[in-house]
């Protein structure tokens, strides 16, 4: 059980080497390089449009007084994609280009949303949690006792 994240980390790297190689023997050395430094700064200016576009959503729905869940999601799979795209490499690239597609995140959607229950919250705002917490009001008050040594308090108990 424990070896499973050793294996993974092993197969990632031999399926990215061997993408890489095999890219390289087609299209030169040089020209792969820039193809992975180009789909990094593609994928991750798709990202930055993709989430400004989704976060403007998510207010407009907030302000409408409705569940920005879906919003909610697709920020998770855009802040996914854009860490593997920028991974170099060719097969994280295509992960990352494949969570940026509508459909695979109308399809993540789907999937996560009955797993995540929203609510409203007096502020106005929406509180988000996979459980149900309580919350409880309370009032407190602060003594300072100064600064006093623990011989001094040990003389005023006597």
């Amino acid at each position: 059980m424990r070896w499973i994240p050793f294996i993974a980390i092993f197969l990632y790297v031999y399926i990215e080497i061997s993408l890489f190689i095999q890219v390289a023997h087609a299209l030169g050395v040089f020209l792969t390089l820039v193809l992975v430094i180009f789909t990094s700064v593609i994928g991750m200016s798709l990202v930055r449009n993709q989430g400004l576009k989704n976060f403007l959503l998510m207010q407009e729905k907030m302000a409408a007084g409705e569940s920005p869940a879906a919003e909610m999601v697709k920020s998770v799979s855009l802040i996914i994609a854009g860490f593997l795209l920028l991974l170099p490499g060719f097969f994280t690239d295509f992960l990352g280009l494949l969570l940026l597609l509508p459909p695979v995140q109308k399809h993540l959607t789907l999937k996560l949303l009955p797993h995540l229950r929203f609510s409203r919250m007096p502020g106005g705002g929406f509180s988000a949690g996979a459980g149900g917490g309580n919350t409880f009001d309370g009032e407190y008050q602060r003594k300072d006792e100064g600064p006093k040594r623990l011989e001094e308090r040990d003389r005023d108990d006597r």
